[in-house]
């Protein structure tokens, strides 16, 4: 089965209805997360939902996936620092470009030039 749609000019686009389906699964494929916070932390995300325009969802979807992200890079930088993980293992870690991470790394003052990983760096480029 396939839906026909029109755009405001005129052209006509044919699309396969397992794209719409897809699509479906992939709004309907999230979990639920419920938490007590303080009344404190509440009025602040009260703040932030008016000042950003979100809802409610949304704007802990939001909050959510950027503090995540901040973790996954600071794990990164971190295991980078104590020599656990090669530069490029790090980049992926932290799901950034070896080239925004090396700039991260600098901000953060982490050298990562070993000589026991620099042969898996440059291999990895």
């Amino acid at each position: 089965m396939r839906i026909r749609n029109e755009n405001k000019h005129g052209e006509s686009f044919v699309y396969p209805t397992e794209a719409f389906v897809y699509i479906a699964n992939i709004a309907n494929s999230m979990g639920t997360i419920s938490a007590r916070v303080p009344d404190e932390l509440e009025t602040e995300l009260e703040t932030y939902l008016e000042d950003e325009n979100l809802d409610r969802s949304t704007a802990v979807r939001k909050l959510l996936s950027e503090s995540l992200e901040e973790w996954r890079r600071q794990q990164a930088l971190e295991q980078l620092s104590d020599g656990t993980v090669t530069f490029s293992k790090a980049a992926e870690l932290a799901e950034m470009s070896v080239w925004d991470f090396a700039q991260l790394a600098e901000e953060h003052d982490i050298t990562w030039v070993d000589d026991d990983h620099l042969d898996d760096d440059l291999e990895a480029l």
